[in-house]
């Protein structure tokens, strides 16, 4: 897409009412936006169309947990310490910048987010990059990291820190100890959730691409990692465009072109749950109308890899020729459950039931605590759930004279003679596995840019420029308009009558009497409406006769005379797929 298009695509979605910066009133806030009539529909119904595809059609549950959490989740989760972007500020103007956006924006180097902070002081000096508001030099200006999450306090007085969630997903973890009884303790199970989530972006940019408050759709699927495997036959077969790690990093590097089950085969997807859900998304977003030749997905290189992410690669969509992530497909195998665990008092176990008893070892510990009270005061008791935990994961450390914890960033050294360690036999039912997690996260304002960018055409029509939005009805915010040819004689009645009946009929419908036919044709054009039915002399003359109307269809502007006793099946036929309007046409040329 063209940088012209991109400004009038831009202008459309604010003339129209798909999306505006908010509080304009009072000069606008960077970083937030209001989604007008057209787009809070548009939105609303690619999320019921994620809905129905991840949570419906896969079988898994739908929650809705609070946008602010208390601090100590964003401990355990890491965010505290972790979420944190690359800024630069000018020395001049005091504005800050993403110092890797702008390595991004200014040089060749791709997925600067990935280099380190030192490295990417060196790059900006190297390249004589500049502050892009005011042109002063930012060589020798130091790179720090800035934490995202947006700081509040729960109650008044001495109140509880919190934060707003940085994403959907901690929602799904904390709750984990109750979701896993409501999924009867059997394993794999799904949880989805589709809320707000905020970032406070160094520099938001690219519309609603980059913002600070948004939606995300996202899904936690819990699994055995020694007994769950995907249904990996459903999507084998899928076409995708792979974009590994190994080629970007090579000089003649260049997409894979392959199927879900040949890049299992060979190695390129390494986790099958992974690949599982590529295939899912992929037939997704083709669905909705994202153009699959501006498609990636993209893995992610070794050093933006989260630590605990065994294999993840984004979904990517090109658009003005510069390619933004959609969805993150990760593995994140034990990460986020055992951190609760660790900081929290509940279980983020599951109870695993064996076919067959079994005679196993265990080790245990029977700490002497009159020998660890007088050695490590109030500490005794931790020191004492600390070998605990050690010898159920390490039980070789008590092997020597003695054994080492650590407890709050301390460590303890304790003889072994003193912890009552042991291995002894027992006979057990089961097993308290921590389960891993697959997640695809999609953002949801990204997918609503993409599908609008990717639908924009521009066209003539008898003689006239026009521009017109090919979405897919699915996700259109209006389904059909109806129109009266003139506001006189009876057709304006009929017209809001029949409105009335397609609205009854659950279909998403707008009436438009004001100015020519052409123009309200263009109106609706421009929003994506894929039907209009006009009212006309013919109809409200049929007399005795099958009363008929005419219905247009958008990307070709053909028209087609349809009997009002058959209209909302029809157009709700249109609307599923269930009949194309060529079909549509050819039956009526045979009558």
């Amino acid at each position: 897409m063209s940088e012209a298009i991109s400004e009038a695509l831009v202008e459309l979605a604010k003339r129209r009412g798909f999306f505006f910066q908010s509080s304009g009133a009072y000069g606008g806030v960077s970083g937030f936006y209001t989604y007008g009539p057209q787009g809070a529909s548009l939105k609303e119904n690619v999320e019921d169309a994620w809905r129905d595809r991840f949570a419906v059609k896969e079988g898994h549950m739908e929650i809705d947990a609070p946008t602010v959490m208390p601090e100590p989740v964003f401990e355990a989760s890491g965010h505290l310490d972790g979420f944190d972007d690359m800024l630069v500020e000018c020395p001049e103007c005091a504005e800050s910048h993403r110092a890797d956006h702008l390595i991004e924006d200014n040089t060749d180097i791709e997925e600067a987010e990935s280099i380190p902070l030192s490295e990417v002081e060196d790059l900006i000096a190297e390249h004589d990059l500049v502050c892009p508001d005011c042109g002063t030099e930012l060589a020798g200006e130091p790179v720090e990291d800035f934490n995202l999450m947006f700081e509040t306090n729960i109650g008044p007085g001495t109140s509880q820190p919190g934060y707003l969630r940085p994403e959907t997903a901690q929602g799904i973890f904390v709750e984990f100890p109750r979701l896993k009884e409501y999924a009867r303790n059997q394993l794999p199970f799904g949880v989805t959730q589709v809320g707000r989530a905020y970032r406070n972006e160094i520099s938001p940019r690219n519309s609603i691409i980059r913002v600070r408050e948004f939606t995300q759709a996202e899904l936690e699927h819990f699994i055995d990692p020694e007994e769950d495997e995907p249904p990996l036959s459903r999507v084998e077969d899928v076409e995708v465009r792979l974009y590994p790690a190994a080629e970007q990093e090579a000089d003649d590097g260049d997409y894979v072109e392959t199927t879900v089950g040949e890049a299992v085969a060979e190695g390129i997807v390494t986790s099958d749950w992974v690949a599982y859900y590529l295939g899912v998304g992929q037939r997704w977003y083709d669905r909705i109308g994202v153009d699959m030749d501006r498609f990636r997905f993209r893995q992610h290189l070794s050093g933006e890899r989260a630590h605990y992410a065994a294999d993840c690669w984004d979904a990517e969509a090109e658009i003005d020729g510069d390619w933004f992530e959609l969805t993150g497909f990760a593995y994140r195998s034990d990460y986020d459950l055992s951190k609760h665990g660790e900081h929290s008092d509940e279980s983020f176990t599951l109870f695993k039931q064996y076919d067959e008893p079994k005679t196993v070892e265990r080790a245990t510990v029977d700490p002497d605590m009159s020998y660890l009270g007088p050695e490590f005061g109030g500490a005794a008791g931790d020191v004492a759930d600390a070998l605990e935990r050690k010898a159920e994961r390490d039980r070789s450390a008590f092997d020597g004279d003695e054994v080492t914890v650590e407890v709050d960033g301390d460590e303890h050294a304790v003889p072994v003679e003193q912890t009552g360690f042991a291995v002894e036999e027992v006979t057990e039912a089961g097993e308290h596995i921590t389960p891993h997690v697959v997640e695809p996260s999609f953002g949801v304002d990204r997918v609503v840019y993409t599908v609008i960018a990717h639908a924009y055409r521009e066209d003539e029509v008898d003689g006239e420029a026009r521009s017109y939005l090919e979405l897919d009805p699915e996700v259109a915010p209006t389904v059909v308009g109806v129109f009266p040819l003139m506001d006189k004689d009876g057709m304006d009645d009929r017209a809001r009558e029949l409105a009335a009946e397609l609205r009854e009929a659950g279909l998403e419908v707008t009436y438009d009497d004001s100015g020519a036919i052409g123009r309200r044709y263009r109106r609706q054009d421009e929003v994506g409406t894929p039907f209009c039915v006009t009212v006309d002399y013919e109809t409200v003359e049929d007399g005795d006769g099958a009363e008929t109307v005419t219905v247009r269809e958008r990307d070709s502007t053909a028209q087609v005379r349809v009997p009002t006793d058959d209209l909302a099946e029809t157009l709700t036929a249109l609307r599923d797929g269930d009949r194309t309007f060529d079909e549509l046409t050819a039956a009526a040329d045979a009558d």
